[in-house]
């Protein structure tokens, strides 16, 4: 099954925001790489959903919702959306200082290009996310 992650300041969109919401479009990405991304996540697609400039650490999961359709901020047709929903709180936060001290996360996409908002976990990434995290 194919991971991602997600970014957002909480101060702008929280993890406790998105569980009283229950369900949010992902909306207002202007990045090629993060868009071939949006595209290519599937429902039930599972995601770590990460804190970034505030907190910067990984909070919680959630999962795909509604794949790619058209981003509802723009007219224009290349860009696009995804729903998403919270699963749950992760146990333990897992900072980024975390994740850059683990040696098998050195090419993750997150210690690699910080700045890309919406990013592809693999499997092994994800294993070692979860066990940070006190995950079973």
């Amino acid at each position: 099954m194919p991971y991602w992650l997600v970014k957002s300041e909480p101060s702008k969109y929280s993890w406790e925001q998105f569980v009283k919401d229950k369900q949010t479009t992902w909306d207002g990405v202007r990045n090629y790489a993060a868009r071939i991304h949006l595209r290519a996540m599937k429902k039930g697609d599972q995601v770590l959903y990460y804190h970034s400039n505030e907190g910067v650490e990984i909070v919680g999961i959630a999962k795909v919702a509604k794949e790619a359709y058209q981003d509802p901020t723009t007219e224009e047709e290349a860009w696009v959306a995804v729903d998403l929903k919270p699963v749950r709180k992760l146990k333990h936060p897992v900072t980024l200082n975390q994740v850059k001290a683990d040696k098998r996360l050195s090419e993750m996409a997150l210690v690699r290009l910080g700045r890309l908002s919406v990013q592809p976990v693999t499997d092994e990434e994800w294993k070692v996310i979860m066990e940070l995290a006190g995950e079973k």
